[in-house]
């Protein structure tokens, strides 16, 4: 398995283990520590899990959607069969529903169904967020140009939490900072994420931006760096735990099995005949690491293939050790 496996299972663990259980307005509880960081080096790992199955092409798009295409409408995602915002999505009456956790009168929590009105030109988008706020700033087109033109500039932030904006918004930007700088030929980025779904949102993450750095530095003409990411309130629904747990007993497993000699291996393969197993057996006596493939052709942002085929932008050896189904919470 890769490096980030071994790390991303680091903070599960440090959450079971020292985190804090507390109510949110979702009305799942998290079990939540209060912050946690984490260092990339691209040059040395493209970072994508293998204990469980990363829905690439969707994390991709996602990424496109709000950065190149720089959308707030999830039509466009569906028309690609990508339904990370179908929750998240406004009705064509400009109404947005959702069963959440509020104070009452008397103070108390409590769990209802909360109803938030926004004007109807907002239908079937997200409303003020995200791929709306790189495109009313021109985030992107200021980030290539800065780089370009101006690479020891020490101002090269993209910021996706804009106050006034937040009112219209159905969800403020989770992943809402980065900021940019170059060193020595090589992009290097800084990732601020509010609000961490570890389970959920954090694999996709941290490879949306792997890859949206690498395709930033392929039309700078850079090479691709670091990426330190910084979490505040890294969390686990509780209700995301048993598929959790399932993940590090996996990552045990190949951790305890990885030293051992092929002959053993297979041994264990042809006896216990256990697809789990064969799955993580399979990952050690794999070598290979999974690899980003650019298509070299392209070297502009904005003309890589943003189809439901995602053509120009690929994982290459990409074994892992199968899905976990997790639920979402909103």
């Amino acid at each position: 398995m890769t490096n980030w496996d071994l790390e991303y299972i680091k903070l599960c663990k440090k959450i079971l283990q020292e985190g804090q259980k507390v109510e949110n307005r979702t009305g799942i509880d998290t079990i939540k520590i209060p912050s946690y960081n984490l260092h990339f080096d691209l040059q040395e790992e493209f970072p994508v899990l293998q204990s469980k199955q990363l829905y690439f092409r969707q994390a991709i798009l996602e990424m496109l959607w709000i950065y190149q295409v720089q959308s707030n409408d999830v039509r466009w995602l569906q028309d690609r069969d990508v339904h990370i915002w179908d929750e998240w999505q406004i009705d064509k009456d400009g109404k947005w529903k959702a069963i959440q956790n509020v104070i009452g009168k008397d103070g108390k929590i409590e769990k209802k169904e909360v109803e938030r009105v926004f004007d109807k030109k907002y239908a079937y988008t997200i409303g003020t967020a995200y791929g709306y706020i790189v495109k009313k700033f021109d985030l992107i087109n200021e980030l290539i140009n800065t780089i370009k033109n101006n690479p020891t500039d020490r101002r090269m932030l993209m910021s996706l939490w804009q106050n006034d904006y937040l009112n219209t918004a159905v969800l403020p930007s989770c992943v809402w900072s980065s900021e940019w700088d170059v060193t020595e030929d090589k992009l290097n980025l800084l990732v601020h994420q509010r609000s961490c779904d570890v389970p959920l949102g954090l694999p996709f993450n941290v490879t949306q931006y792997a890859v949206l750095l690498k395709l930033i530095a392929k039309t700078c003409n850079l090479k691709p760096g670091t990426m330190d990411w910084s979490i505040k309130d890294a969390h686990i629904y509780v209700n995301q735990v048993e598929g959790i747990k399932e993940q590090i007993n996996r990552y045990d497993i190949y951790d305890k099995l990885k030293n051992e000699p092929k002959e053993l291996l297979l041994l264990l393969k042809k006896e216990i005949n256990d697809s789990k197993l064969n799955s993580i057996i399979d990952l050690i006596l794999n070598k290979e690491k999974p690899e980003l493939w650019l298509n070299d052709k392209i070297n502009n942002f904005y003309e890589y293939d943003n189809s439901k085929e995602c053509r120009d932008i690929k994982i290459k050896k990409y074994k892992h050790a199968g899905p976990i189904k997790m639920q979402i919470a909103r």
